[in-house]
This record gives structure tokens, sequence and C-alpha cells, in this order.
């Protein structure tokens, strides 16, 4: 019956986000994951993996013959839970011909949603939190014996640094590593405080032992990551404390932010470090020099600013202002001229004048970003501005400003692309090109994108790559002896 209508489900299911999800060999159940949203959400996947795979479960990217399907969620802005919702409706297909399917739901909209998921959807079986993951293979049980389940606990000590995740969907060159877990800052449009918790550190032992690991798997370029990933401060477990309010022994025992990409760079020159994502207002010197000494991280840092005017900055509840933010700007291009930097914008927030817009226009004009994720705002339940403030800008205004925001970025991003025509980078070889299977991509250490043709060369190779071309997002090239 339900070979015979697979195809009816198929049609309703195609087209979907990438599954992050390997097919697993052996007897035992099988688990399908499904991840949208942030790195961080992906980086959990591979977590929530490693421990089904702990309890008998083996990873699956064929949706019809798995036993349990989990769709690890975003909550970030409305778009990404109506298309979760969407997808959840999908999986009733599903549901119809295997009964005993079980369908959870993990990750930030979990969090936000709790019971509701349950009570008012009846979409799912299991609703599980960012700090529940461990008592998954118990939930599933649960539901297997007719009951509904929920862990939905935030913690203030869980990091998961005990777990080796299980490296899901990856192209076996480059791989996530999570620092840190949760969020202290509090902006006024972000719900990760109340979906993640509170900030805590991981021991940094243990993340310098997740990277030789993986460079010893042949694994050649890693990518810390935190929702604020300069605050990270590790002196013995717990909530993140101002080093100031440190015990003596606890400062002599801490690791900051600058240290630990120090220790992880000093694995291998062979290994590539990255991080995201960084807080302007917690940005060092420190962390720069750090990263001149050390080639192998990568030049290229990841500087969200959401809005080029001090106003809406201090609606928006960022800790800095215009002025502060180019004085990192500044700092960047002192330490490392040929960093890439990248942001995010925000248009339309609560109350944005005309004014305040052009503001963010000639922000990004002044760094010459070379690119950006833009949006416009999207106002989420319970936080601070859907309290304080009045979501009223116009939609058609928002939209009309993200336009003028992309149309800049995509100059902005040829302009800086049209510069590297002529130089010759070191490329990390990642995969064969989407578009044509005679050629390779891979990126240089700004982060940019190099396609290029494929000569005597693989994946997890460092080529040396002259730029010929580009387009506004790529790079094109030729290797070079």
């Amino acid at each position: 019956m339900f070979d015979i209508e697979k195809k009816e489900i198929k049609e309703e299911l195609q087209g979907k986000p990438t599954v992050l999800a390997q097919t697993g060999e052996g007897l035992g159940k099988k688990v399908f994951i499904e991840s949208y949203g942030c790195q961080m959400n992906f980086s959990d996947s591979e977590i929530v993996a490693s421990i089904m795979h702990e309890n008998g479960y083996r990873t699956t990217a064929n949706i019809y013959e798995t036993d349990v399907i989990f769709i690890n969620t975003c909550a970030i802005r409305e778009n990404a839970e109506q298309r979760v919702r969407q997808r959840l409706k999908e999986f009733k297909s599903l549901k119809k011909h295997k009964p005993n399917l079980v369908v959870g739901v993990l990750g930030c909209m979990a969090e936000r949603l709790k019971e509701k998921f349950l009570e008012e959807e009846k979409l799912v079986d299991i609703v599980v939190g960012p700090d529940a993951y461990r008592s998954l293979p118990d939930l599933v049980s649960q539901v297997e014996d007719g009951q509904k389940a929920v862990n939905v606990l935030l913690s203030l000590e869980e990091t998961y640094a005990d777990i080796n995740p299980v490296r899901l969907g990856g192209n076996g060159i480059s791989a996530f590593i999570s620092i840190m877990r949760g969020c202290d800052n509090m902006c006024s449009f972000c719900v990760v405080p109340f979906t993640r918790g509170r900030e805590r550190s991981r021991n940094p032992e243990t993340i310098v032992q997740e990277a030789k690991e993986l460079y010893e798997a042949g694994y050649r370029e890693v990518t810390l990551l935190g929702q604020n990933v300069d605050s990270y401060l590790w002196f013995g477990g717990g909530p993140k404390k101002e080093f100031k309010n440190l015990s003596e022994e606890e400062k002599k025992n801490s690791v900051n932010f600058a240290q630990l990409i120090s220790r992880v760079a000093s694995i291998s020159k062979d290994l590539r470090i990255r991080y995201t994502t960084s807080n302007p207002r917690d940005m060092t010197d420190e962390v720069l020099e750090v990263m001149a000494a050390y080639p192998n991280i990568c030049r290229y840092i990841h500087l969200p600013v959401q809005s080029g005017n001090t106003a809406v900055l201090e609606r928006m509840n960022r800790g800095y202002s215009r002025e502060e933010y180019m004085d990192r700007i500044h700092a960047i291009k002192k330490y490392l001229p040929d960093c890439a930097i990248s942001t995010d914008i925000i248009t339309g927030f609560c109350g944005e004048t005309e004014e305040e817009h052009a503001d963010t226009i000639s922000l990004m004009k002044e760094v010459g970003f070379d690119y950006a994720y833009m949006f416009k705002y999207s106002e989420r339940p319970n936080t601070l501005a859907q309290r304080k403030y009045k979501d009223d800008v116009p939609d058609e205004v928002k939209g009309r400003r993200l336009q003028e925001v992309i149309e800049l970025q995509t100059q902005l991003s040829l302009e800086s692309n049209k510069r590297d025509i002529g130089k010759i980078f070191e490329v990390l070889v990642e995969g064969p090109s989407k578009k044509n299977e005679a050629e390779y991509y891979g990126r240089n250490s700004q982060n940019k994108v190099i396609v290029f043709p494929k000569e005597n060369v693989k994946p997890g190779n460092y080529v040396s790559v002259r730029v010929n071309d580009c387009t506004s997002a790529t790079l094109i090239g030729e290797i070079v002896r």
C-alpha cells in the first residue's frame, strides 16, 4: 500500500530544503533529520544524529524508509516558522501510510511554542528544545508507548562538549564546531535569548580535541560557531561571567576567544580556521592581532551591523553606535588589510524613517561590504521590540528599502570581486561545481567562492588560482603552478 502511493507523497514533498542526513548502514531503526535556519542548527543536527546513533538508530536520507523524522527549526523570522508549519502538514501524508512514524520538532521554534505544537497543531509527537537533545531516545520511546513527549527545559550548563557529532551531509573537507551556546545580548528584535537560553562556553580542551580529530580524519577547515563568539570565556563552566567578576583562580585558568582561536590554529598550518558570529561591541584588538599572526585563520569576518543609524541601533538594543561600529571596521582594516567583511542588515525596523534608512545606505558605501545577509523586519512575539515598539513601517516601505539595500550590495559585491581579477589566491578545493562538472569550486581565505577547471587535483587539496573574471557572487579563475 505504502509503495503504491509513494509517488503521490513524493509529489507533495518535492523541492524542499536540503536534508541534513546520510544513509546509514546496518540494521536497526532509522532517523531522518531536516534542518532550517542558522549554522548552529545544522551543527545541532549533527549532535542529535550522534545521540540517536548511540541509541541504535542510523541516519537516512530516504524519508520513505525512516522510523523517526526530526525537523530542526528556526524561529528568527516569521517566514521560517511558516515554512516549518507547511512542512509538518506535508509529513502528515507519510503518517497516513506509516501510523507508527514518529515526528518531532526540535530547536528554537520548539522552545518558543512548546506545548502549543501538541495542543493546537496536532502535527507532531515530540517537542524538544535546544538544551534537551540528550532526552530524545527516551522521548521517542514514550511516543511508541502511546504518549506525547515534551522537553523544553533550558540549561545553564549544557554544551554537549562530550558528544562527538556525526558529520551529516558534508563534503568531508569543512566542518562546524560549536564553542558556546545561548546569548546574553537581548537585542530587542531577537528571540534567541529566549529560545537558546543564557550564554555558556564550552571547555576549550574539548574544542581543540574535536578540531584535531577532524584534521586527522581529513578535514581541512573548521568553523567555530557561537551566537556571539567574541564573548567566549571559559573559566570552569556555567553561565558566562565578566572577566572582572572572576575569582583570581578563575582568571588564572580562564581562556578567552583570542586564546582559543590561537590554540585551534596551532594544530596545523594546513587546517583553516573560520568563525561566526561576531558582535561589534565584543570584538577586541586582541582577536585581530591573533588573526594577523596566523595565516591559517581566514581573512574574513562577519560583523552584523543591522542598521547604520545610532538611534535605530539604540532601539534595537545593539549596544554600540554607528561610530563605535566604524571603529571596529577601521581596526579590522588596520590589522588585516586583506580581510573581507560581511554583515547583516534589517530594513524597516520599528520607527525607522527615510533619513535613518539613508544612514544605512551611507554606512554600506563607507564600509564597502564584500557581501551581506539582508532582511526586512519581522516582528517576533514576546521580544522587547514587540512589547515596547509599534511595528509601524508599512510592509511595502520595508520591501522597497530592502530592495535598495540589495541593489547596492550587489553593486558593492561586484566591485569587490572585480578588484580581485588578476590576483592569485590559495583555494581549498571543496568539490565539483554545481553548474559545470568539468570545474571544481572552493573558497579563498576571504570566503569568496572561486570556480576553475578541475585539472589534476581533488577535494581537500590546496591550489593556487588566478582570478580571470567574476560575477557579483563568484570569482572565475584557473589553477597556476
